[in-house]
């Protein structure tokens, strides 16, 4: 197996996915599309991982119109994909669904719910460990139509679309299950979000939030 990892930005890299893929042996490679670093030969990879950032699929940025591109084709070749939050918007507008500003913004800790999709997909099982509700960690203001075909595997009461599947090895999460605690806290220490909230929901919560991503990451890189 070899994974492709796409960083849209700097700052967000892989975490907790590349903590996983050393712990597995796993081959990957990371580019940083913003820092001007060219997409490789992508057939050696089984695997294409899109991280987040804070522009718009619809910025008309030409190396997120390689990523849609590179989705489809992963996609149409039955090779794994795997978007986090705008690398979910990137799945969706590669599979024509539309992706515009959601009501307000979602940061911090908040709950999810999985549909009635995301319960019998053993991937989400794997993630929410068998619960029907979960907090997750969200940073976006933005949202996407379903792709059509694609399977609602979970919402949350802001936003409809928090994740889909499509195809059997094709995921999207607008949420960050990526993040290691300090990104949490580099990523928000000037953010416009209650400091001390943000410490007290993240040490309550992380453990157990590493443990449902690797489970998941388990899940994903065994289809």
């Amino acid at each position: 197996m070899s994974v492709l990892i796409l960083k849209n930005i700097s700052p967000e890299g892989p975490g907790t996915i590349g903590s996983f893929l050393n712990g597995q042996n796993i081959q990957y490679t990371v580019i940083d599309l913003s820092a001007g670093e060219r997409l490789p030969e992508t057939r050696q990879y089984d695997t294409l991982v899109m991280m987040g950032g804070p522009m718009s699929v619809n910025d008309g940025i030409p190396y997120i119109e390689e990523e849609c591109a590179l989705t489809r084709q992963f996609i149409a070749a039955g090779k794994r994909v795997f978007g986090v939050c705008l690398g979910a918007q990137i799945m969706a507008k590669a599979l024509g669904a539309r992706v515009y500003p959601g009501p307000e913004k979602e940061i911090g800790w908040y709950d999810i719910h999985l549909t009635q999709g995301g319960q019998s997909d053993p991937a989400m099982n794997a993630l929410s460990r068998g619960a029907s509700f979960f907090k997750v960690f969200q940073w976006h203001g933005e949202t996407f139509d379903l792709p059509e075909g694609a399977v609602h595997l979970a919402h949350s009461p802001l936003y409809r679309h928090q994740a889909f599947r499509f195809g059997q090895s094709a995921y999207a999460f607008q949420f960050h299950i990526e993040v290691t605690r300090e990104m949490v806290y580099d990523w928000l220490k000037d953010g416009p979000i209650d400091q001390s909230a943000l410490a007290t929901d993240t040490e309550s919560l992380y453990a157990a939030y590493l443990e449902r991503a690797f489970a998941f990451y388990a899940a994903l890189f065994r289809r």
